[in-house]
């Protein structure tokens, strides 16, 4: 296969934009070829996540193909998700790699702040496997018990990981200040986080990134630059999260980047700095693990003590991260390549320069963890010490087993509370604050069901499974539960009330 360089690079200030898609896409890609030396593109590649529901327009590549003057040349769309920025980039390497292409211009966007937040959050959950979408699930939501779960494994107290969270955001936005084409550029303390509300405990207000409007764009050639790409990789997962294995790592991730890295030649030691997929704060600690930056159960700690600072001994999201620099959930993945290759080419503010930059890894995560990408840049110098060719990444990878996914025979069993989550924006529909918590069964299947009565929970206790149609429950299997459950049927009995979705919580 032939070497691939960057060469132009642009993004588009992230914000409430009052340009549509069309305009966003064409801004970043006008951009990025006027600082190319290669403005005339065989084929441009475009990455949106959901341009018809988001925007109503549909056939984006051919509108921006249109709308940039360069009909005729070839023009697609690539999709998975929250990743599409970082899938588009892969498959225009692709392209131009098996040399097909010698110059094409990838360009990824998306326009979203138009729509209200609640319509905006229902296209974002649709990504979401239906059984626990239907059970009331939202990207937070299960993002919140994924932190639960990881604060039990690796024993972290509630007070330990609020300061472990609220460093991140912090640190995030300190690094949002700093880039003049982030959303957010306010710093906030220690005492505006805790002020913020929690959305789903334990994440608050400013554990989450935001809705975003913004694009981004790149050529991508075979001519030589100062930047090559040496890695990508892809990995993907169960779409439903109770069919995992593993709560606390993204295993789609870890295939990703063990391709990456043994594409490369190197390992993670290697990398100066990363961008990571911080949708919410917890998954840039569990990126990290996977990504083989630390070890499991100590990337937190790594943060408190300030490794990860853009000062720090390894930066992670120079940029803002999608916390701060902003989400527009096709464009991420894209242009956290073009940050990382503007600081390897020492074109951002001294403030915010990072400071060796060799080598630079971006991460890129779909839907909720089940389509994820590694990118690996490298600068084309003579200084820096040639990839051995060997692989680096040594951490294991569990492949979950169909067999385990049936659900059938649940229904009236007990099982244990692996974690769980008070969700305060709940989807449309639901009643809030609503209770959701994964129930193991056998020690091996697992389900996600609403808790049957409001109260307080705790991680790893005992609970029973009630189904009422396609919806799972579950209560304490306490006396006090019994006689609570036994008189909620005595009454629906009575009133003769019918089941349905949301026949328990009447």
């Amino acid at each position: 296969m032939c070497s691939v360089y960057v060469d132009g690079v642009r993004v588009t200030k992230f914000e409430k934009s009052g340009s549509d898609l069309k305009s966003l896409l064409v801004e970043a890609g006008r951009k990025a070829l006027a600082t190319s030396k290669y403005p005339e593109p065989q084929a441009i590649f475009i990455g949106a996540m959901n341009p018809e529901e988001f925007t109503g327009s549909g056939n984006i590549a051919t509108l921006t193909a249109d709308a940039l003057g360069l009909l005729g040349i070839p023009s697609i769309r690539v999709e998975t998700a929250s990743s599409s920025g970082a899938a588009v980039f892969s498959v225009a390497y692709t392209a131009v790699a098996s040399g097909i292409f010698k110059n094409v211009l990838v360009i990824a966007g998306e326009k979203m702040t138009h729509l209200p937040i609640a319509k905006a959050t229902r296209i974002l959950a649709e990504v979401i496997e239906i059984q626990e979408r239907e059970a009331g699930a939202s990207m937070p939501a299960l993002a919140a018990m994924i932190t639960q779960a990881y604060m039990r494994r690796h024993k972290i107290s509630h007070e330990g990981m609020e300061k472990v969270l609220s460093t991140i955001a912090t640190k995030n936005h300190f690094n949002g200040s700093l880039n003049p084409l982030a959303q957010f550029q306010k710093r906030i303390t220690l005492e505006d986080y805790k002020k913020s509300k929690f959305v789903a405990e334990p994440l608050r207000l400013y554990d989450c990134s935001p809705i975003t409007d913004g694009a981004a764009a790149l050529i991508l050639t075979r001519e030589k630059t100062d930047i090559r790409v040496v890695g990508i990789g892809q990995g993907t997962d169960t779409l439903g999260l109770r069919q995992r294995d593993s709560l606390t790592s993204f295993m789609a991730t870890r295939i990703a980047a063990k391709q990456a890295y043994e594409m490369a030649g190197i390992g993670p030691k290697d990398i100066n700095f990363a961008e990571v997929h911080d949708a919410f704060t917890s998954f840039e600690i569990i990126n990290s693990e996977d990504l083989g930056f630390f070890e499991e159960g100590m990337g937190w700690e790594a943060v408190e003590d300030g490794v990860t600072h853009i000062d720090g001994q390894f930066p992670i999201n120079p940029s803002g991260g999608l916390k701060s620099r902003g989400h527009p959930v096709g464009a991420t993945g894209l242009a956290q390549v073009v940050e990382s290759v503007w600081q390897m080419r020492g074109e951002v503010d001294p403030k915010r320069q990072v400071g060796k930059v060799d080598r630079a890894l971006t991460h890129s995560i779909g839907g909720l963890g089940n389509n994820n990408f590694v990118i690996i840049l490298e600068k084309n110098n003579d200084n820096i010490k040639p990839a051995q060719r060997k692989s680096f990444y040594t951490l294991p990878i569990q492949i979950p087993r169909s067999a385990d996914r049936d659900d059938a025979g649940i229904d009236g069993k007990e099982g244990i509370l692996e974690t769980f989550t008070v969700l305060h924006v709940p989807p449309e529909g639901f009643p809030s604050p609503l209770i959701l918590g994964f129930v193991q069964i056998d020690g091996k299947r697992r389900v996600l069901a609403r808790a049957m009565f409001l109260g307080k929970y705790r991680l790893g206790e005992r609970v029973k499974l009630e189904r009422d149609g396609n919806s799972y429950f579950f209560r304490k299997v306490t006396f006090l539960e019994k006689v609570k459950y036994y008189l909620r049927q005595l009454v629906r009995s009575e009133k003769g009330f019918k089941k349905s979705p949301n026949s328990w919580l009447k």
